[in-house]
């Protein structure tokens, strides 16, 4: 009897522990119950603690309300230019109804890549292939877009839709490394063209430079020997006028001038002139000069009128 009572009183025990963990529902942050009462919407509820009547309600679906990311799979789009690639796109959407998502529409996830598909295949329609490869900011708004129009219904907000890999064929591909292939090698003999370019222009300014450097030394020098030839001119000038104004102070006799005179002829003649026309006051001092000193026999005679001639 004993036994039996401790049973039953596990089980009764047992059931109210069950019925409580049942009828108590406790909702994690960032998610929400879609609960039915008898078949039909009742609420929905959100983060805490909740009440579940037994065999009268129930949790049709829980949702979580983060964002969530769907890479799907390659998509084979046909451009307008009739370039077929595969396409696959990453959507970044995030629950904002739990009800609409829950009633909106069967397999919501499955609608979602459908629509990005059928949306994605009539945007690159419109492009063609150079357009679809240079444009994917273009097709990333608009597919975001329509995505986010036609999600609404659902519950859904499509917050962000990104194009992650463009598959063009085989055949294209190689054309078109062959194209960057010939623009590489295009950027790159325009480059040496202009570094040959450029060295040359540098060379030639140097050369100009050293030239115009080369030619006002020159200049320079010219100038400064044409200053040295005419201070030295100068000086032989002052140097002669000084001279010629001593001999002035001195008060030459006649006989001294003409003799001076002579000597300039001499200077003139420097054993290269044939013939020299002397003046004759010249000549006749000069005869008389040489007689006196032939009568002049006596050493001391001569001496005194050599001293005398030297003096004048």
């Amino acid at each position: 009897m004993n036994i039996f009572t401790l049973l039953l009183t596990i089980l009764v025990v047992g059931l109210f522990v069950g019925i409580l963990a049942y009828i108590i529902r406790i909702v994690p942050q960032s998610n929400a119950y879609v609960v039915e009462r008898l078949g039909a919407y009742h609420t929905t509820w959100n983060t805490g603690v909740h009440l579940l009547f037994p065999f009268v309600d129930r949790v049709a679906n829980k949702t979580t309300l983060k964002e969530v990311v769907k890479d799907f799979a390659p998509q084979p789009v046909i451009t307008k230019d009739n370039v077929t690639m595969q396409i696959d796109t990453v959507v970044y959407f995030q629950i904002t109804d739990p009800k609409l998502y829950t009633y909106g529409v069967v397999g919501p996830i499955t609608a979602i890549e459908n629509l990005t598909a059928t949306t994605l295949r009539n945007i690159i329609g419109d492009l063609e292939l150079d357009e679809t490869l240079t444009s994917r900011d273009i097709i990333n708004t608009k597919m975001r877009a329509i995505l986010d129009e036609a999600t609404d219904p659902w519950g859904i907000k499509v917050n962000r839709v990104e194009v992650k890999n463009i598959i063009p064929p085989r055949d294209i591909q190689e054309a078109m490394e062959k194209q960057m292939r010939a623009e590489r090698e295009r950027r790159e003999s325009i480059l040496r063209a202009e570094g040959e370019k450029r060295s040359n222009i540098l060379t030639a300014e140097g050369e100009k430079e050293a030239m115009v450097l080369r030619a006002n030394a020159k200049k320079e020098s010219m100038i400064a020997e044409a200053e040295g030839q005419a201070q030295a001119m100068e000086r032989i000038y002052e140097a002669q006028a000084r001279g010629i104004e001593m001999i002035k102070n001195a008060n030459p006799t006649k006989e001294y001038l003409s003799l001076k005179s002579l000597e300039t002829y001499e200077k003139m003649a420097d054993g290269k002139a044939t013939k020299i026309v002397v003046p004759s006051e010249i000549q006749n001092m000069a005869s008389f000069l040489t007689s006196a000193r032939e009568i002049l026999v006596d050493d001391a005679a001569k001496d005194a009128m050599d001293n005398v001639l030297g003096k004048k």
